[in-house]
């Protein structure tokens, strides 16, 4: 079915487009994402070389992922040399997709994985790194609303404004949706 013929379609429509793993053109909201963290050295150091070597394959694996609909990047491929608050080591990541199954398939079941694994190598700890929420279809979210979402996560804890994986919340459109649990969750 061609996304010209899926926007005007049914709920099943929709529900057998995310099946075959094609976003619903008709959805009116999508699932931002940011994940944020302090490297432990600068992106061209030798201690953080296999993270800087493998963010064009990951980023390239993000992109060609079903439900993939955006993602920050700065100067080159990447979000590396957006800083935040002009801190060169605290990085931003920033996307969008479909719904929640399409981004914790990327996230915890690709190969996207093995690098997530291995964050503990390259990026100071953290205890509140990432919070998940809603956009209207369309929206691109900034770094700023991003990082007022992480705040909301910390100060009030999973809300519809800003949730976790373990803690999902439906879209604004009543969606039901399930927990994304993995050992990395």
């Amino acid at each position: 079915m061609t996304p010209a013929l899926m926007a005007g379609t049914s709920g099943s429509a929709a529900r057998e487009a995310r099946a075959e793993g094609r976003p619903s053109m008709s959805a009116k909201f999508h699932l931002a994402q940011v994940n944020v963290g302090r490297l432990k050295a600068p992106i061209d150091h030798p201690m953080i070389k296999d993270f800087a070597d493998n963010l064009d394959r990951i980023n390239a694996l993000a992109e060609a992922s079903p439900g993939f609909v955006w993602r920050l990047t700065g100067e080159g491929n990447n979000a590396t040399d957006l800083a935040i608050d002009s801190d060169p080591l605290f990085i931003p990541n920033l996307s969008v997709w479909s719904d929640i199954p399409s981004l914790g398939a990327f996230v915890y079941r690709s190969g996207h994985v093995e690098i997530m694994r291995r964050r503990r190598e390259w990026f100071e700890h953290m205890d509140l790194y990432m919070a998940l929420w809603w956009v209207p279809a369309g929206h691109t979210p900034t770094v700023e609303e991003a990082l007022e979402k992480l705040a909301h996560l910390e100060a009030h804890g999973p809300t519809p404004a800003a949730f976790t994986f373990k803690v999902p919340f439906p879209a604004p459109s009543g969606e039901v949706v399930a927990p994304e649990l993995d050992e990395c969750a």
